[in-house]
């Protein structure tokens, strides 16, 4: 079988990989935990995860519902590493959900006409109307990190970047859209595991692309833009959840707890949705220093 990018990302692993990364990879059995620092040492047992899960599902139908009704926005910004979890947690996120009224927004590249407009310009175009709900998988932050590890935007773009963004942000707020930003956090290891795992299924490969590759070696730019970024954009009133996401199962139970916990709906269950895991979900301060 031909392997995207010939084979980059193994040969990667056997040549480029820090060594502790490449054994924790080798060492590890299918349900271990990868990242030491991570509080868990194995995945969330599959029927635990399957009836909590089925439980949050009815509270997020309701949480629609009630949206709907009564004319309410939302806006569920997915940020995270390469890998982190970010379209199976909106999947899980949308499964039962109406998909008239509860877009994702996945923006690629922008077009020529698009660089030409303010940088926020393509982003508020799909916010959501009355009885909407928008997931954005990746978001204006692109400009704070991935743009800037590649070198894809100038340092005085960020600069602007960051100088405009509290404001912009408060707009959300002010509009009376519910507005949840949501950090999910992989550990090295882990990341690289999922990548291979993606190279060698036919099925995941669509999911890699060269950015992936690309940014194997510059996992210490991201961790510095990262830590840029949290420390400028936490604020009062758009502050960030960081959901330590190496156990996939375990972080989309956190993601959708934060979002039922967010929103006032009618009939919601507090026992249905449980309380969030302290352990894994978060502010900035959770993310391994």
């Amino acid at each position: 079988m031909d392997l995207p990018f010939d084979g980059a990302i193994t040969r990667y692993f056997n040549e480029g990989a820090p060594k502790e990364v490449r054994r924790a990879i080798e060492k590890a059995d299918s349900d271990d935990i990868l990242n030491k620092s991570y509080p868990y040492t194995e995945e969330i047992k599959s029927k635990d995860y399957d009836a909590h899960m089925g439980a949050l599902q009815i509270e997020l139908s309701k949480m629609q519902a009630d949206l709907r009704a009564n004319g309410k926005r939302l806006i569920v910004v997915f940020e995270g590493r390469d890998a982190a979890g970010k379209g199976g947690t909106i999947d899980a996120v949308r499964a039962n959900l109406n998909p008239r009224a509860a877009t994702v927004v996945a923006l690629p590249k922008p077009s020529e006409r698009e660089a030409g407009q303010w940088y926020f310009q393509r982003y508020v175009d799909w916010f959501p109307a009355k009885g909407e709900l928008a997931l954005f998988d990746r978001s204006w932050y692109n400009r704070a990190m991935i743009e800037h590890v590649f070198g894809f935007c100038k340092p005085a773009e960020r600069k602007k970047f960051f100088r405009q963004l509290p404001e912009f942000e408060k707009m959300i707020v002010d509009e009376g859209i519910t507005f949840i930003k949501l950090w999910l956090e992989v550990g090295q290891a882990e990341q690289l595991k999922r990548f291979l795992d993606r190279e060698k299924d036919p099925l995941k490969q669509w999911k890699l692309s060269q950015i992936d590759v690309d940014g194997l070696s510059k996992w210490d730019d991201y961790c510095q833009a990262i830590d840029e970024t949290m420390k400028t954009t936490h604020f009062k009133h758009a502050p960030w959840t960081v959901i330590l996401s190496d156990d996939k199962k375990r972080a989309r139970i956190a993601a959708i707890q934060t979002v039922l916990l967010t929103m006032d709906y009618a009939g919601k269950d507090l026992s249905a949705i449980g309380k969030v895991d302290g352990k894994i979900c978060g502010g900035p301060d959770i993310r391994p220093k």
